[in-house]
């Protein structure tokens, strides 16, 4: 089975989400079948189908975060040694050569990516053009628009 990168902060989130799904989400939706039943004819029971198939989203997402956990290769990224070289769990700040913006990001997991917070998904296409690089290379990186040219700023493993 292939493993699953997780930042550490990554893997804390998908169990706190475990946590509540199974502690919170899952009791509540067994108490609301539980009324939906005590109305009588279940055929034709709006309240009674929706609980059903919410129960079953929440089996499911609780499988997956159990399956994800499991298989889980937790990096901290304050104990890699990359000699400077971009890598998964690195931040990295670029300047993008068109506009002379800077950005940060940190390169993490598929379910810790959220680029609003500067997460980007190791499977991006601007995280595959920084794998590998150090500081002071250019990245080229295939973008809907076309290719954007960024250089590397500075790596770091915060």
């Amino acid at each position: 089975m292939q493993k699953i990168p997780l930042t550490i902060r990554g893997a804390e989130m998908l169990k706190a989400e475990l946590q509540q799904l199974k502690s919170v989400a899952r009791p509540e939706i067994i108490a609301a079948i539980a009324e939906a039943r005590s109305h009588g004819d279940l055929s034709e029971n709006a309240e009674y189908e929706a609980a059903k198939e919410k129960q079953g989203f929440i089996e499911g997402r609780i499988s997956e975060l159990e399956r994800k956990l499991s298989v889980a290769h937790i990096i901290n990224p304050q104990e890699i040694h990359a000699e400077g070289k971009i890598v998964f769990g690195s931040t990295v700040t670029l300047e993008d050569l068109e506009t002379e913006e800077h950005v940060t990001y940190q390169i993490v997991g598929e379910d810790e990516a959220d680029i609003k917070h500067g997460k980007i998904y190791v499977g991006s296409p601007i995280a595959r053009a920084l794998i590998g690089k150090e500081e002071g290379d250019t990245a080229e990186v295939q973008a809907p628009g076309g290719v954007r040219e960024y250089d590397i700023i500075s790596v770091e493993y915060i």
